[in-house]
């Protein structure tokens, strides 16, 4: 049965998923629901070259994600720069300030198109690139003459056939002309960097092991590509231009061909072709570096269990200045003048605002708000559940740390949240569905198992001893169990979801842990990771590589046994499956194939399809009814 024939099937006999799809007779009217989807989430803010804008993704704020700017004088509110009922998101500022880049996810699939927008003129969307293209695209980057746009696209324009590897390609928008800049051989997740003077393009490979990072450089003639940056086939790096253009900042856990436990920091100089080491330090946990363009700073992410910590470095002097610790998370994104900057300010009980500060006082009540979101969302503070620090020994006695969402009356039911990557971390900040399965009698619990950021590079490697599907889901049990330990859950009565990898990870548990696990709601997760290789976009399967040990003809065992589809006969809980139609990542063929196992094994599940969604569910209309649908389904199933 196909995947199309299989949802057919499911609407004649669970008829709530055609009523909700039409928001008819399923959706009564929830507050609290309502409430929480108006809390604004930004992503991606970007300070322009002039200082008088910051510009980011809005999530929340209107129907889908749109791209919003903001004046750092707090002279306006935030003015949106784009309207569309499709997937919006801020790419790049141009370099004279008058506009920015976006991308439009036009129908989920991931295959972008870049458009201008010009702040003085916002909605108005300026196309750069084609609708739709055969290719995904990566980055955009407009050079200061206005003519040349930079991207990655994984795409052979001579033979005009989609490839494996992401290209760098430079594209005159005045004749449409488009040179490769740059044809790496293997594929790998590449968005290009061009330097403010837009003389270079900074960019990573993977040519020699699917672990292991390369940074290279080419000119923007495209006449000169040359490897600047490799610390071994397995060495990870990180690296960014700094506003000088001649100079390139950069993380790296591989020095003097050794692996470390560690980050450490570095200046390459692209004249001299030296480096200078800034940061060698064991006991910091350097995890991401940022360099405002306007400026002459650059901005060290420290993380000390999944909490960020942020220092300023002075590129004139390298003088280090520490930012206190404060309650809640700040994020720096740009000075705006010596003292004062505006930076990205949250908690899980403080919804993302754009604030200015002084780095000389870090006092929280002395930001001042410059997207004011207290006045955007009808959600109130005391509506919200703080997170609690949790922690909990693994199967080997590793200690594992997440967070507690604490259900505001007493109860022994509990949901396990897994988040995904899985070299990514649940933070102390507001997640609506986390709120709102807290709010309905839930003890939600996230985890940050070994693999996850925020605690330094040797337990972010942990993942890769055996792979992915074995100790860090010992983790996720692990969690589990201890709130059966501490007297937060009963057996019998605990639940597991999550989105891509954190879906992957609820059909693990209610496959492999069957006893554990009651009920799961896997939200585009893997389920055959052979068919998830074959399926996937080609940049994404190095990662799959890198984390089993090969592709699937190389460890076809490890494909086999970390595959929750072979052992559906186990599953013993309740079952509900959801999935983006158009999700090019983990593909809708995972749910095909693994809904043919089901059928087979006379295993019941309930299935709800998102026909206008792609990787994860990010309409407000959906998650409407993706979060009341599982608040129910975990309700009667628990």
């Amino acid at each position: 049965m196909s995947y199309r024939e299989c949802r057919k099937t499911y609407e004649m006999q669970f008829t709530f998923i055609t009523a909700a799809k039409f928001g008819e007779g399923y959706l009564e009217k929830d507050s609290l629901l309502e409430s929480l989807l108006t809390i604004p989430e930004i992503f991606n803010p970007l300070i322009s070259r002039n200082s008088k804008y910051i510009a980011y993704t809005w999530i929340n704020v209107h129907p889908n994600t749109d791209v919003f700017v903001v004046p750092t004088d707090g002279s306006t509110r935030p003015i949106a720069l784009t309207k569309t009922p499709e997937a919006t998101f801020l790419v790049n500022f141009a370099p004279d300030s008058r506009s920015v880049i976006v991308g439009e996810d036009k129908n989920r699939n991931e295959r972008v198109r870049l458009f201008e927008v010009y702040i003085d003129k916002p909605e108005k969307m300026i196309p750069l690139t084609e609708e739709d293209p055969p290719f995904f695209l990566r980055g955009g980057a407009l050079h200061p003459n206005r003519k040349w746009l930079v991207y990655g696209a994984n795409y052979d324009i001579e033979r005009e056939k989609e490839i494996e590897p992401t290209w760098v390609y430079r594209q005159d928008l005045e004749n449409g002309e488009k040179i490769v800049l740059a044809k790496p051989s293997k594929a790998a997740y590449l968005i290009p960097q061009l330097n403010a003077q837009g003389t270079h393009v900074l960019y990573n490979r993977k040519e020699l092991h699917p672990r292991g990072d390369q940074y290279w450089l080419v000119d923007i003639e495209g006449k000169e590509d040359r490897e600047i940056l490799n610390f071994g086939p397995k060495a990870k790096i990180e690296a960014i231009w700094l506003p000088d253009g001649k100079n390139i900042a950069f993380i790296t856990e591989t020095k003097n061909g050794k692996p470390q436990k560690y980050y450490s920091l570095g200046v390459y100089n692209i004249l001299k072709d030296e480096i200078t080491w800034i940061i060698d330090d064991p006991k910091r946990n350097i995890e991401r570096i940022q360099s405002p363009i306007n400026s002459h700073h650059l901005i060290i992410l420290e993380y000390e269990k999944a909490r960020v910590r942020a220092s300023i470095i002075d590129l004139t002097n390298m003088e280090e200045k520490k930012l206190p610790r404060i309650q809640g998370s700040l994020i720096p994104i740009g000075p705006i003048t010596e003292n004062e900057w505006v930076g990205l300010y949250y908690s899980s009980v403080q919804p993302h605002e754009i604030v200015k500060f002084n780095v000389d006082n870090m006092d929280v009540s002395a930001f001042k708000p410059l997207t004011h979101v207290w006045e955007l969302t009808k959600i109130r503070r005391e509506d919200l559940v703080q997170a609690e620090d949790f922690e909990w020994k693994s199967k080997d006695g590793l200690i594992i740390h997440g967070w507690l969402f604490r259900s505001k009356t007493p109860t022994k039911r509990a949901i396990i949240y897994v988040h995904g990557g899985p070299t990514g971390h649940v933070e102390d900040e507001i997640n609506p569905q986390i709120q709102y399965l807290a709010a309905k009698g839930f003890n939600v619990l996230a985890p940050n198992y070994r693999g996850s950021t925020g605690y330094g590079a040797e337990f972010e490697d942990l993942i890769r001893v055996n792979g992915w599907g074995s100790d860090e889901q010992e983790d996720i049990w692990a969690g589990a169990k201890a709130l059966i330990e501490r007297g937060l859950a009963e057996k019998g009565k605990i639940g597991i979801t999550g989105t891509s990898y954190g879906g992957y990870s609820s059909w693990y548990g209610i496959t492999k842990a069957p006893d554990l696990f009651a009920a799961a709601v896997p939200i585009c997760g893997m389920t055959d990771l052979v068919v998830d290789y074959e399926t996937t976009r080609p940049d994404l399967r190095p990662y799959s590589e890198e984390m089993l040990g090969g592709n699937p003809e190389e460890v076809p065992e490890k494909y086999y046994e970390r595959s929750p589809i072979n052992f559906v006969h186990q599953i013993k809980g309740k079952l509900l499956i959801v999935q983006g139609a158009k999700d090019p990542n983990v593909t809708p063929k995972n749910v095909e194939e693994i809904i043919k196992r089901l059928d087979k094994a006379g295993i019941k599940y309930d299935l709800l399809v998102f026909e206008d969604e792609g990787h994860g569910i990010l309409k407000i209309k959906n998650k409407k009814i993706l979060y009341k649908k599982m608040a129910e389904f975990f309700d009667k199933t628990l």
